[in-house]
Order: C-alpha cells, then structure tokens, then sequence
C-alpha cells in the first residue's frame, strides 16, 4: 500500500510519454538542479561512483562528468525513454552509465556509491522510509545524499482551484519537510540538514501551466484522483476559481523546494540529530 498516495506505474507512463518535450519545458528543475550542485562546492569530497537518481533525460548526470572527471556516473531512471536521451549525454567514453530501475528498489550493492544526488524525484516514491534505506544502504561509510524534492504548498493555487471544483485531488501530494527529517533520522544518517525555498513562476493562463506540467510529466499521479475524463465543464470551472490568484496580469504557480544532505555514518547503525533551516527566496 502506499504511503503516499502516488501512482508510481501512472507517474512511470507520464515521465515515459514526455521524454521528448521535457527539456524545453523543464525550466524549474533546472534552475533547481543547478542551485542543488552548487551546494557540492562547500562539501570536501572525492568520489570514485556517484549516482544520479531519477536522472530524467541526463543534464544532471552530465553536470557532474564535469564536475568530477575522475568519477564514474551512474544515472537511473524508472522511464526507460528518459534513459534513452541520458545516455547520449557527455562524450565518446565519458557518457554516464545508465541503469533501468526502481529508486525503492536499487539495482546496486551494499556500499558501492560515494555521492548520491538526486534533483525533483524523490517525490515520486510511494515509501519515503524505504527509498532513504534504499540510499544509505548503497551508500558507501561517509558517503554523501543530496537531494531536492517537493512540499506541499507546492502548486497550492492549483490545487485550491481544483478544490472549488471537487473533492478528488488533481495535485499530486508531496510531503512536508520535517517529515522527512524525521525519517532521515530515523534511518539513521549522519547529520542530515533541511532547508526549504519558495519559487514562483508565472504563466499568462492556466492553461500554460498545464501544459508545462504535461511536457515534463508532472501529471496527477494522486492515486486516488478521479479515473475518469476531466469535462470541459469542470476544467472551465477550475479555470475561473484560478483567476482569483492573478496579479499584475498574471497568474502563479508556486514550488516549495526542499533541499537535503545527509552523511552515511562510518557506523551505518549511528543515527543524529536533524537541523532544519527555514529560507524564503521568493
């Protein structure tokens, strides 16, 4: 059963179908992306394997052949067309090793990666408490997670619009962030560290915003979302209750970011304590 309420196999189907439109649409898992791997210069650290989870089409992954030109990189993904454009990321023999897989079920042994980075995924887990032991456990002693993921006030106009419409969700739900303190601690990593900011884009109408979120995949995957066909009655609906949230012309969508690193301990059975950091860069 899952314990977050996500469609893992629809949420598979979305990503799959949008492996083509992604890129140009992805402009806030970039920006993301970029901001999550300029935190890797405050961190002393010379990996041999790194592993970028929920590698999408591979930017990430080739990001980091570049920061470490020593270091092998594997990318995995759970949509094998994502797979396909990752691996024609970097160059003749320096491209990332890319590998077909489940993120709660990781196709790797105990203690072979040293940094574990994972940019906008880890939302998609149905078992956050799992997907974290999944990465210490490939987590070499003093190995490193970073990672990026959603929190709820996450497309909160979106979904307040829809809310004025039905009960159903037309969100996917995303956790909050001292929840997933309290996991990592629990889990037993080292020193685990929490902050949060607050992105807002903008679009000239809703529809431009579900379009965007079509492009890159990010479709409902609530897995108590209404099965059926959305009507042109309801949609026409949503559309007017999202208009209350226009200002100076146009309309919002909001993205709680969460970013989080944590230490595989030299004694994977030591657990600490957990600090969390509020920032709104809005």
């Amino acid at each position: 059963m899952s314990d977050t309420g996500i469609d893992k196999a629809r949420a598979c189907r979305a990503f799959s179908r949008a492996a083509d439109t992604y890129d140009e649409a992805a402009v806030l898992q970039r920006e993301v992306g970029q901001r999550l791997l300029a935190r890797l210069d405050l961190v002393r650290l010379t990996p041999r394997q790194i592993l970028d989870l929920g590698c999408g089409t591979g930017e990430q992954a080739e990001s980091l052949l570049k920061r470490y030109p020593s270091a092998q990189v594997f990318a995995l993904d759970f949509a094998l067309p994502m797979l396909a454009l990752a691996r024609r990321r970097g160059r003749w023999r320096r491209r990332p090793r890319c590998i077909g897989g489940d993120m709660e079920h990781l196709p790797l042994a105990d203690d072979s990666i040293d940094l574990l980075v994972s940019n906008l995924a880890f939302q998609w887990a149905t078992d956050p408490a799992r997907l974290y032991q999944e990465c210490l456990r490939v987590l070499r002693p003093g190995g490193l997670l970073m990672f990026t993921t959603f929190g709820p006030d996450t497309l909160k106009e979106l979904r307040a619009a829809w809310a004025q419409v039905d009960q159903t969700p037309h969100v996917s739900p995303f956790m909050d962030m001292h929840d997933l303190g309290d996991i990592l601690v629990n889990t037993g990593y080292a020193a685990p560290v929490m902050d949060v900011e607050h992105i807002q884009l903008t679009y000239a109408t809703v529809d431009d915003l579900m379009r965007d979120l079509k492009q890159i995949g990010a479709t409902n995957a609530a897995s108590e979302r209404n099965r059926g066909l959305t009507g042109k009655a309801r949609m026409q609906a949503m559309r007017q209750a999202y208009e209350a949230f226009r200002c100076d012309g146009v309309l919002p969508a909001s993205y709680e970011v969460v970013y989080g690193h944590a230490w595989a301990p030299e004694d994977k059975g030591t657990s600490r304590q957990v600090s969390i950091k509020v920032s709104d860069l809005s």
